[in-house]
C-alpha cells in the first residue's frame, strides 16, 4: 500500500509564483499611476490658487482706481495710462487709493503698475503719487509661466479699446478685461467692473 504524498509540486508552486508575480506588477503599476496623478492635481491646484490670488489682488487694485492724474517731474500722467509694449503684452499703471487710516502722509494714494517681464507677471508701485522724474519704481513678481496679458478697457461708449485714456477722456474706465496666456498655452480671461 502506497501513501499518498502531501505538498505542492514543483509546477504548482512556479505557476503560483507566477501568478503572484503578475498580480504585484499590476498593483505597483495602478499604485504608481495613482501617485503621479496625485502629484498632477497637486500643481494644478497649487496653479489655480496662484492664479485666483493675481487675480483677487489685481480686482482689490482696480477697484481702488482714483480719477487722479500725477505729476511727474513738470509734466502730468493721466490717472489710468495703458499701452501694448514692444512684446505684445498689454501694460498698465493707475492711481489707487490708499490705506484709510494710516499714518503715513504718503499713504493718501498710490501708483501702481502691471506687466509681464521675463515670462513672470509683475505688480509695480511707485513711492507715490506724484513724483520726481529720476524716482523708480519697484517690481515684485506675482506668478511665472505668463506668457502674455492683455488688457482691455471698456469706455462710456460701450466700445472696449486695448489703450487708454480713450476718446471719450474719461480718467477711469467703466471695465477692465484681463487675459493671460500661460506657458503651458492655456488662456484665462477675467472681467471686472469698476464702476
Amino acid at each position: 500500500m502506497t501513501t499518498a504524498q502531501r505538498g505542492f509540486t514543483l509546477v504548482e508552486v512556479l505557476v503560483a509564483l507566477a501568478i503572484l508575480a503578475i498580480t504585484a506588477a499590476l498593483a505597483y503599476r495602478g499604485t504608481a499611476a495613482l501617485v503621479d496623478g496625485e502629484a498632477r492635481l497637486t500643481a494644478e491646484a497649487a496653479r489655480w490658487r496662484t492664479l485666483d490670488a493675481v487675480f483677487t489682488r489685481f480686482e482689490g487694485d482696480v477697484r481702488q482706481a482714483q480719477p487722479r492724474s500725477v505729476r511727474v517731474g513738470a509734466a502730468r500722467e493721466p490717472a489710468w495710462l495703458a499701452a501694448t509694449e514692444a512684446h505684445g503684452s498689454s501694460a498698465i499703471v493707475f492711481s489707487r487709493a490708499g490705506p484709510e487710516f494710516d499714518a503715513d502722509p504718503g499713504a493718501a494714494g498710490q501708483r501702481v503698475g502691471y506687466r509681464v517681464r521675463d515670462e513672470t507677471l509683475e505688480v509695480v508701485y511707485w513711492p507715490g503719487l506724484d513724483r520726481p522724474t529720476a524716482s523708480r519704481e519697484t517690481a515684485w513678481p506675482l506668478m511665472r509661466g505668463v506668457l502674455r496679458m492683455r488688457i482691455e478697457h471698456r469706455g462710456a461708449d460701450g466700445s472696449w479699446r486695448d489703450t487708454w485714456p480713450g476718446a471719450d477722456n474719461a480718467a477711469v474706465p467703466r471695465a477692465v478685461r484681463v487675459q493671460l496666456v500661460l506657458a503651458t498655452g492655456e488662456a484665462v480671461e477675467r472681467w471686472f467692473a469698476l464702476r
